[in-house]
């Protein structure tokens, strides 16, 4: 597998806005009858570059979304976004979800589905081409753009790992 990006980023020191992806109902059949149970998919981010995504469970809704939101920003990353869009073309896989990332000229704005789209507008992204080609669970989309991001790099850090200028990198 590709070489990660990930640096964790204490969520103390930024301003974080909060997404809620889904929420699940789930039930429980017990003696009495069925036992209820909310499950909630949170996107946090500041929306230059840091995002995090966690997952909540609680009986109460509320509860289920609070604890979300403190899940996701144990889970912060850093995102290489140069000039309001992705540095290149990346593929995230996840279980049953797939997601396709390009960049996109400004003004083009974020063309993503649904859960890819709260992980990217949290991120910071303003103009992305993003297609969802798998599995469309929340879950599994979450994911999957989580690690699509997570393999992105920008050209200071390719230069860097080859040891070159940064006008090598784009001059071959």
């Amino acid at each position: 597998m590709s070489q990660k990006n990930i640096r964790s980023i204490k969520a103390s020191e930024i301003e974080l806005k909060e997404r809620v992806v889904a929420i699940k109902r789930v039930a429980k059949v017990v003696k009495g009858g069925r036992r209820f149970s909310f499950s909630a998919i949170v996107v946090v981010g500041n929306g230059n570059g840091v995002v995090g995504y966690g997952l909540g469970k609680a009986n109460e809704v509320t509860d289920a979304i609070t604890k979300g939101i403190d899940d996701a920003k144990k889970n912060l990353v850093k995102v290489p976004v140069r000039k309001g869009t992705l540095p290149h073309e990346v593929i995230g896989k996840f279980g049953g979800g797939l997601v396709l990332m390009r960049p996109a000229s400004p003004g083009t704005g974020v063309i993503a589905g649904g859960a890819m789209r709260a992980v990217l507008e949290s991120a910071g992204v303003k103009d992305v081409l993003a297609k969802s080609k798998g599995s469309s669970n929340p879950h599994n989309v979450v994911k999957a753009s989580f690690d699509a991001l997570s393999k992105l790099r920008d050209a200071f850090t390719i230069a860097q790992t080859r040891g070159v200028e940064l006008s090598k990198v784009f001059n071959g």
